[in-house]
């Protein structure tokens, strides 16, 4: 009996039926779930983004996200300029804030997002994120963030080379990979934005840095394991996870006993 991947990562199964002609049965396993267990990295904090939820009733996206043990909600902002379309704002924030201990993971995809600073600490981020391509005076931008009492990241698009972040790494919490164009869900990965991860690992063990690598679109149950074999600390998921073809992966995560706890075992700081 023979086993072969197809393109999406399903598992076929080529059987002999009584007769010299081979048959082909298509399993319908992805890949990734067939490697838990047997390799995968386990050790990872999982964000899902409510871009994908129903926007009608995102209270029921919030329980459903404890429910299934999320360590940070990936909440993405957009303005209508820095990408096509609008989502949420600081006052929408604050009553999910109402709604969930956990941690927010906000990510600005706005011009100016020094201006929004004020706005999102009060409204309860915890994790404030923002872009390189956004932003002239980026030093100030991070000291800001973190004088509002939040942990600053820094987010790239996949035209942006890892190496024009080297002044701030040092002084960022988060570096987010976007492995796709913001502005919309659902999109497909960019596989060729996967060694930015890489690059940045490489870079925080060389250096001492202390920040988290976030990978952030077209994560799914066929990439899943590629994201992660490559270092990402954070994965952030939007369609895959509320259509739930996540649960298995989820399942087999470690346990590190919240946020925090993961940090400091990452980047050996709180």
């Amino acid at each position: 009996m023979n086993e072969f991947y197809g393109k999406n990562g399903i598992l076929f199964r080529l059987v002999r039926a009584g007769s010299p002609d081979m048959q082909v049965c298509c399993l319908q396993i992805p890949r990734d779930l067939l490697l838990l267990g047997i390799g995968m990295n386990t050790e990872f904090l999982f964000a899902p983004s409510i871009l994908a939820c129903d926007f009608s009733d995102i209270g029921s996206a919030l329980a459903r996200i404890e429910e299934c043990g999320g360590d940070l909600v990936h909440i993405d902002v957009m303005d209508g300029h820095f990408v096509p379309e609008i989502t949420v704002g600081a006052p929408v924030v604050a009553s999910l804030r109402r709604r969930t201990k956990v941690p927010f993971d906000v990510h600005l995809m706005v011009d100016d997002p020094e201006h929004f600073i004020p706005l999102f600490a009060k409204a309860g981020a915890d994790w404030l994120t923002f872009h390189y391509e956004a932003v002239t005076h980026i030093h100030s931008v991070i000291g800001q963030i973190r004088q509002a009492g939040m942990k600053a990241g820094i987010s790239i698009v996949p035209s942006t080379p890892v190496p024009l972040l080297a002044e701030i790494l040092g002084m960022v919490d988060l570096v987010l990979v976007m492995t796709v164009n913001p502005g919309y869900g659902g999109q497909t990965m960019i596989d060729s934005c996967l060694r930015k991860i890489r690059e940045l690992v490489r870079l925080r063990q060389e250096n001492g840095f202390r920040y988290l690598v976030s990978v952030d679109g077209g994560v799914n149950a066929g990439n899943f394991t590629r994201v992660l074999d490559n270092g990402a600390d954070v994965v952030v998921s939007g369609s895959a996870f509320f259509n739930g073809s996540l649960a298995g992966i989820l399942q087999s995560r470690t346990d590190f006993g919240g946020v925090d706890a993961f940090v400091r075992s990452r980047t050996g700081g709180g």
